[in-house]
């Protein structure tokens, strides 16, 4: 099984205890996911974001809705947490998001490690579509994340992307 890795940072200009608070709220995932996906949260509100936390919710994947399971495996305010896919489109997910204080504001690191259900076809897919896909997904949120987060004064937003391969033994 081959393991692909999304990260993106961005900096946020707010404090870590107000970016960490805004991300530690499910009920915002919506709003920082393009409407074509079709997000929906399945879980009732409000959510306790914590270790051990089941998120159920809906995507569309090719305009079908297939239901995702999220299980909260690490949560550590202010700094970071992690959310791992139990059912869903992928063969394995792994979300890490970490939260640094820096001069302007915060620094938000998102490190996605995916992998793709079956086989070759799966990676055929994942060149072809899925890649693009999240890309999109991702300028979407760093986009939003600019209007949530306005600056006050215009300093530059600093946001890597970068992917790597690697097969998962």
């Amino acid at each position: 099984m081959k393991v692909y890795t999304l990260q993106r940072r961005q900096l946020i200009p707010a404090s870590r205890a107000e970016v960490f608070e805004f991300f530690s709220r499910p009920e915002n995932l919506a709003s920082l996911t393009p409407s074509g996906l079709g997000f929906d949260i399945l879980t009732p509100s409000p959510i306790a974001m914590k270790q051990g936390a089941l998120i159920d919710y809906t995507i569309r994947v090719a305009g079908i809705p297939v239901r995702w399971t999220t299980l909260i495996t690490h949560f550590s305010s202010p700094a970071e947490f992690v959310d791992v896919q139990l059912k869903g489109p992928y063969s394995f997910w792994h979300h890490t998001h970490e939260f640094s204080e820096v001069d302007g504001g915060t620094q938000m690191t998102d490190t996605v490690r995916y992998a793709m259900p079956f086989g070759i076809l799966g990676s055929i897919v994942r060149a072809l579509f899925v890649r693009r896909q999240l890309e999109t997904i991702f300028d979407f949120r760093e986009q939003r994340l600019k209007e949530i987060f306005p600056l006050e004064e215009r300093i530059p937003v600093i946001s890597q992307r970068s992917y790597t391969r690697r097969k998962k033994r």
